[in-house]
Formats: C-alpha cells, sequence, structure tokens
C-alpha cells in the first residue's frame, strides 16, 4: 500500500539539514569510537543543533525545582526545596486536572500559565496582553506550524507565498514544502552583519507575484543561522512594509534573551508595532513566537513554547483554537516549565539570588563563546565571520579552493557539505553546511 511511489509526495521532498545525513554520520561515528575503532579523536562534538545542556550548559536550578515538585508532589514535604519553589508547584498543581502533571490541559495550554505568559508579555513590552491570545504548544516550531497551516491556501497561481530569509532557519523551508506552500527567499546582506533590506523584500515580493499569491513574512530576530539582532528602526521599516503589502507577519523571537553585542538590544515587534499607533497597531495581524529552548534556559527536551496573536480576526482565532485541539494538548511539564521561566524568582524570595547568579552566568558565558568563535575564525586562513550580536550560532564563510569543489561535485556534494563531512571525518566536530540554511550563489558557509 505504502512505497515511496505512492507515499504523500510532499513528505519526500521534506529536508531538515540540522538532523540531516551528517549528524547519522557522526551518530555512526559515536558508535565505532565505543567499539574501539581507531579515529583521530576520540569524541565526536556536535555542534549541529542548538542543544544546550547536551553541550554541557548547566539547567537553572529554580526551573528543576518546581519541575521536578509539579512532577513528584511528595517532594513537597521535603525540606531540601525552597518555599518559593514549593509555593509555585502548589500554584500549578492547583491549575491541573486532578491536581496532577499527567492529566490532559486545555488545548491551547493550561490557563493560569497563558495569564503568566501574559503578564510577561506586558511586563517586557508595557503593552497589555491578553491570556485568550496566547497558545501554547510543544515548542515554538510546533505553533509556527501551526500559523502555516492556517495561512496555507490556493492552488497554482492563487497559492499562498512565503518569504522567509535566506539563510533561514530549515523548520521554515521544511513545514513550507510539507504545506505545500511557496517559498518566497529573500537574502541578508552579509557584506552588513547579515542586515534586513526592505528593498531586497519588495525584489523578493515582486518576482513572488509573478507565480503565487504571497500572503506571509517571516521574520527571526536574534537570527538563525546568522546571529544578527535587528534595530528598531529595521523592524518599523518591516512593518510598514507589511502593512502597505497586506502581508501577515511572523515573528520568530525565542532567542530574546540572547543579545550578546554592544549597541544591540532586543526589541519585540508587538512592541513596535503598538508604539508606532494607528493605522499599523490596528491593522497589522501579528504571530510571535517563544520557547524555553534556547535563551538561558537551554531545556530544548521539554519542548515548551507559546505564539501570541495579535489583530487576528475572531473567527479565524476560533479556527486555530479547533487546529491545536486536534493535538489535545501541548506536554504538561513543558508548560509548567515555561511558567516558571515566566515568572520566575521575584526580589527578596529565597531563590532568587541563585537564579539570577545562575542566569547571568549562562549568558556571560554564552557572550564569551560568541566574541571568541567570531575572533577564531577570522584568525583562520580562509574564514571569515560577521559580529555574533545574539542567538546562539555563528555562520562563517568559508573559501572552499578549485579542487575542492571539483571533488564535492565529483561525489555529487554541495561544496560546503563536503568540507562539513571531512571536518566530521578528521576532527569529530560535527557543523551543518550553509547549503542547509540557504546562501548566496558561489557563497558556501556552515552554522
Amino acid at each position: 500500500v505504502l512505497s515511496l511511489e505512492t507515499m504523500n509526495p510532499a513528505i519526500r521532498k521534506v529536508e531538515y539539514a540540522v538532523r540531516g545525513p551528517i549528524v547519522t554520520r557522526a551518530q555512526q561515528l559515536e558508535q565505532e569510537l565505543r567499539q574501539g575503532v581507531p579515529k583521530p579523536f576520540t569524541e565526536v562534538i556536535k555542534a549541529n543543533i542548538g542543544d544546550a545542556h547536551a553541550m554541557g550548559q548547566k539547567p537553572i536550578t529554580f526551573l528543576r525545582q518546581v519541575t521536578a515538585l509539579c512532577l513528584c508532589p511528595e517532594l513537597l514535604s521535603s525540606a531540601s526545596f525552597p518555599e518559593d519553589a514549593k509555593a509555585r508547584a502548589r500554584r500549578l498543581l492547583a491549575a491541573c486536572a486532578g491536581q496532577s502533571a499527567g492529566a490532559y490541559s486545555a488545548s491551547p495550554g493550561l490557563e493560569l500559565v497563558r495569564e503568566d505568559v501574559a503578564r510577561f508579555i506586558q511586563r517586557r513590552d508595557g503593552i497589555p496582553a491578553r491570556s485568550q491570545d496566547i497558545f501554547l504548544a510543544t515548542g515554538a516550531s510546533d505553533a509556527i506550524v501551526s500559523i502555516l497551516k492556517l495561512l496555507v491556501a490556493g492552488e497554482g497561481g492563487s497559492r499562498t507565498g512565503v518569504l522567509i530569509p535566506i539563510p533561514q532557519y530549515p523548520l521554515y523551508s521544511a513545514a513550507i514544502t510539507e504545506l505545500s506552500a511557496v517559498q518566497l527567499n529573500y537574502y541578508l546582506d552579509e557584506e552588513h552583519c547579515w542586515a534586513l533590506d526592505v528593498a531586497e523584500l519588495r525584489r523578493a515580493l515582486a518576482q513572488g507575484r509573478q507565480h503565487c499569491c504571497p500572503r506571509v513574512l517571516c521574520i527571526i530576530n536574534p537570527g538563525n543561522p546568522t546571529g544578527q539582532v535587528q534595530s528598531r528602526q529595521c523592524i518599523e521599516e518591516v512593518i510598514k512594509f507589511a502593512f502597505e503589502e497586506k502581508l501577515f507577519l511572523m515573528a520568530d523571537e525565542v532567542y530574546q534573551d540572547n543579545v550578546y553585542a554592544e549597541g544591540s538590544a532586543f526589541h519585540s515587534f508587538k512592541k513596535v508595532l503598538f508604539e508606532m499607533g494607528p493605522p499599523y497597531s490596528e491593522v497589522v495581524e501579528l504571530a510571535s513566537f517563544h520557547s524555553v529552548s534556547k535563551g538561558f534556559m537551554g531545556e530544548c527536551g521539554f519542548r515548551g513554547g507559546y505564539v501570541e496573536v495579535v489583530n487576528m480576526e475572531p473567527e479565524v482565532q476560533q479556527q486555530l483554537a479547533k487546529l491545536v485541539s486536534v493535538r489535545l494538548c501541548p506536554p504538561v511539564p513543558g508548560q509548567i516549565l515555561l511558567d516558571t521561566v515566566v515568572n520566575p524568582p521575584q526580589p527578596g524570595e529565597p531563590s532568587y539570588q541563585r537564579f539570577m547568579a545562575e542566569k547571568q552566568e549562562v549568558l556571560s558565558a554564552l557572550a564569551h563563546k560568541a566574541q571568541l568563535t567570531q575572533e577564531i575564525f577570522n584568525r583562520t586562513p580562509g574564514i571569515c565571520c560577521n559580529p555574533v550580536q545574539g542567538a546562539m550560532y555563528s555562520f562563517p564563510r568559508i573559501q572552499l579552493p578549485p579542487r575542492a569543489q571539483d571533488a564535492a561535485k565529483a561525489q555529487g556534494q554541495a561544496p560546503d557539505m563536503f568540507f562539513c563531512l571531512r571536518l566530521l571525518e578528521e576532527t569529530g566536530i560535527c557543523v551543518v553546511p550553509g547549503s542547509g540554511f540557504g546562501q548566496r550563489q558561489d557563497t558556501f558557509h556552515f552554522r
């Protein structure tokens, strides 16, 4: 019944570079090392994916304490846990059906957590937020796909076009392919620290309108894989562009805690939109995403995240509620951990000082690594790297000699994939080729 020929052809075309063939080879090398096969290295370093804890980052104590107390309530009688962690856990358990984290929550997530997320957004932006506009999700990825599902429609020339940055996070290209939408590339400017240029957006939009119906503009800020942080002026220009061209804005803001460069600051699209005022604040439709997987938390495995929708038609919002109900609910432990992120210890509470010290230690270490990475790459012959302003990655450009490019072609590989595979085989370092994220023709990178 099911074969490559008869299966869904859209799924066959899906690619996801950060867990692609290079990772499969890395896993094989790990197995060979365990079996005692001699290698020129003693371990495989998996720098292919933003998995902070797998790379040695320590969990934030308070986040884990509250989650542990919710999952194992008998620990509430233990003297080993601070009282504020216990209070948070009791409050969260009271919001769970049967006072158990093992019960289903409401499909958009626990109402208590959504209210805490709304308060977090309001503190961050100084703009009111409503819990009914917030949908919790299995990480930001799940929420991004849900919003894209609402937006994709039409056939042929009326098929939905989705503008995405190049380089991009491959979730976007994979989801667009899976949904049979049309991917429209706009190129970030590598010569100007991966800046977003509205003139380039106009070019991509005009080209897209020749063969599809562009309806969506995706922004990743801070950037993945490129590590740039958008200026407030740039965000205003993007919002004006979306307003003029009647585009739905999707703002991927999962790296909002990760800003390192002097003079750079995170500005949420929602904050800028509302500070611009009417007509923009009344008309531009926006979905913004956040996650517990990155930032100072790095809690990828808990799969917690949310989307906030702004200016979405109430009838469409009801359809979104219906869509998320099909999957019953996001994982409740992920919701609990998300709540500890948006509702952290406050000054005067027992856990405050330790929490702030651990948070600052992680962010300082990431800032140091960002600077170190950039400096070392720029001292290395054949490699150049833009400043890493934010997020958790660098995206250096590599110069590959003609013989290497010819060898790659002979093996049917992209030149930067050839480079990354050689790097893995000779050093045990697993990185992802730039071709997996998209890049300008005749340039080569890795993340």
